[in-house]
């Protein structure tokens, strides 16, 4: 590929726009931007170049495309429009229909459309992006990188409900999982750090932020993940619950008088460490709280730690062995204290943490955090999900690599 290629990556939320223009060559951002507020009056979109931030008010509409079109007068700006070759989506979920990356074509506008159902908050977003990109460069390739894709993988003991397997078939009721773009770098990358054939490797991985899941990874392959239907399943989260008795619905309805909308917010936005700790949902805020004897700081991070290694046995048992746990994520990539939590749970099955290894693996730096005797490889792996969608996006359009 000429050095002189780039790749836009888009990825689109109800409020927001993120981008950022890499040179896949050199795997390096040349600039990035988040749009805020969109949709409202008082949207405003900020450009990091050279690492230098410059904010800027969306005054011609405040919408998606206004966002995108001040990105398109900033590439002319700096000169880069000309260079950018092909634009990749993050689209969170692709159902059943989409097993990986693909060039967006009226067809998979369709089926994205289609899932909107499985993920009602995000994929409208989305297809919002897409659009706005298609309207402000026309003559450019799209791609689409679905998060659900990795884990389709996954056989069907490890992603069907225990429930009539009708609502499976005719409503798509299953596990889906998330984050499998973050997993799929992870994975690569953690192979090519041990200097290992991923194509004979055990590894469970887990990313780890506002939004927490866990993977099994056998081969290169997911075969099984913790977030389920839609993203409130499994680990204790920022504002999630996690794993929790379905229940609880029919008892804060008779009990409480809550509505179905009213609990299934309070689940997904005033609970995890937030609801906790009666506190925050920002892990730094909880670990200095904690430190200064907070108890609901306290409890929070414990319960955080504990589930998260009871799903790392549960994983292993997926994968049939392990050779690597590996944390990634905000929270993965930079707690020094509930990695060393986790890993102490899991003395049980002979995993060993290196202290001093821990406490300078942090902030973007890759390692090993065990000792020698550990019976698996314990790693940090910092994630590039804009890197592995620019890379899908360079190759599916023929910008060879």
């Amino acid at each position: 590929m000429s050095e002189q290629d780039l790749v836009l990556v888009l990825n689109c939320g109800s409020s927001s726009v993120k981008a950022a223009v890499m040179d896949v060559a050199k795997k390096e951002v040349l600039m990035s931007c988040l749009a805020e507020k969109v949709g409202n009056t008082d949207a405003f979109i900020t450009f990091k170049i050279n690492g230098e931030k410059h904010k800027h008010t969306l005054t011609d509409g405040h919408d998606h495309v206004a966002a995108v079109m001040a990105l398109l007068g900033q590439l002319k700006e700096l000169g880069l429009y000309d260079r950018v070759k092909a634009i990749g989506h993050r689209v969170v979920h692709g159902g059943e229909r989409f097993t990986q990356s693909t060039v967006i074509t009226p067809e998979v506008m369709r089926d994205i459309e289609a899932c909107i159902v499985l993920a009602p908050l995000h994929n409208p977003a989305h297809i919002l992006g897409i659009q706005a990109a298609q309207q402000a460069f026309p003559e450019l390739p799209q791609v689409a990188v679905f998060d659900t894709a990795f884990h389709q993988t996954m056989p069907p003991h490890a992603y069907q409900y225990a429930i009539p397997s009708a609502l499976y078939t005719r409503y798509g009721v299953r596990r889906y999982g998330a984050h499998g773009t973050s997993y799929r770098f992870v994975a690569q990358a953690t192979a090519a750090f041990l200097q290992r054939d991923i194509n004979d490797m055990s590894m469970v991985i887990a990313h780890l932020g506002n939004g927490a899941s866990i993977t099994a990874v056998k081969n290169g392959r997911s075969q099984d993940t913790s977030m389920g239907l839609t993203p409130l399943e499994g680990l204790v989260m920022g504002t999630r619950c996690g794993d929790i008795d379905p229940s609880i619905f029919s008892f804060l309805a008779s009990n409480a008088k809550m509505s179905i909308e009213h609990i299934t917010e309070m689940l997904n936005k005033e609970s995890g460490l937030l609801g906790l700790s009666d506190l925050s949902n920002d892990c730094r805020t909880l670990e200095e709280a904690a430190a200064n004897g907070h108890k609901g700081a306290i409890l929070a991070l414990e319960v955080f730690a504990y589930r998260l290694a009871k799903y790392v046995g549960g994983m292993m048992v997926a994968c049939g062995s392990l050779d690597a746990l590996v944390f990634t994520g905000g929270i993965g990539e930079n707690s020094t204290m509930l990695r060393e939590k986790v890993v102490n749970y899991l003395n049980v099955f002979g995993m060993i943490i290196d202290h001093d290894a821990n406490k300078v693996a942090c902030f973007g730096t890759p390692g090993v955090i065990s000792t020698k005797d550990s019976k698996a490889a314990v790693m940090v792996i910092p994630t590039n999900e804009e890197l592995m969608i620019a890379q899908d996006t360079a190759q599916l359009t023929g910008m060879q690599l």
